[in-house]
């Protein structure tokens, strides 16, 4: 037995927990996790290179934004801000 009181046995499969599966769940996340930090850095640079060209990133933002949407839900929100433009006097 080990300092924990399970015998080697028993560590892969410690209180009716699989180690080596945890691990594994783990240690992909974790993985992912540095995927996606290596990913925003890439993504913040694309946006330094907009920047330094002459673009306007927030627009940028904004434009992605509205690709992600359906056609329907973007005409209906241009729709709505058009009329409470109006509504303003704008």
């Amino acid at each position: 037995m080990d300092n924990e009181g399970f015998s080697s046995g028993e560590d892969a499969a410690a209180g009716g927990v699989a180690a080596d599966r945890l691990r594994s769940i783990i240690e992909r996340v974790e993985r992912l996790e540095e995927e996606r930090k290596a990913l925003a850095s890439d993504i913040k640079d694309i946006f330094t290179e907009a920047k330094s060209a002459g673009f306007d990133v927030k627009v940028i933002r904004q434009i992605i934004r509205i690709r992600k949407q359906e056609p329907a839900e973007v005409e209906e929100q241009e729709t709505l801000l058009d009329i409470y433009r109006r509504a303003l006097g704008m």
